[in-house]
């Protein structure tokens, strides 16, 4: 994989959401052994502003799936901007956005805070009735696991 991480997130970007899906859950099992891709954290965080939903998405895993590699506070740096993604004008992508956040409290203990303060603050209200309940529920659970770390 070492070899190719390169041409694997090249492909996060690629038209075809099968093939970067696939390079997605790649580069998310090389994250949990290596920090093989930590290099590319700022190319991650500038994912964050992309149009396109299926790219913030991205962006906001690997850079969870990161967190415990960030010896240079590269997340601290955009906890911000991550956490303006719990209500990301896509709901499925605020929602990707809140199941992650344990992962960063997890290995970054330091932005526990900030994380439960933006999720308290959520407004939840700016979705559909039918989306509303579900990216509450995931906020309840998001804070339950934060809690317990």
């Amino acid at each position: 994989m070492q070899a190719n991480i390169e041409e694997t997130f090249e492909l996060l970007f690629d038209k075809n959401n099968n093939i970067a899906y696939k390079a997605l859950q790649d580069l998310k099992k090389e994250s949990e052994k290596t920090n093989c891709i930590y290099s590319y954290m700022d190319r991650l965080s500038d994912m964050l502003d992309s149009d396109n939903s299926y790219i913030r998405t991205r962006g906001l895993i690997l850079l969870a799936y990161n967190a415990k590699w960030d010896t240079d506070y590269k997340i601290d740096e955009i906890v911000d901007r991550y956490l303006k993604h719990i209500t990301d004008v896509k709901p499925i992508t605020a929602r990707q956005c809140i199941k992650l956040l344990p992962i960063i409290v997890k290995h970054k203990p330091e932005l526990k805070m900030d994380i439960l303060s933006a999720l308290h603050k959520a407004n939840i209200f700016i979705y559909d009735d039918s989306m509303q309940s579900l990216v509450y529920k995931d906020i309840q659970k998001a804070l339950k696991e934060i809690q317990k770390l």
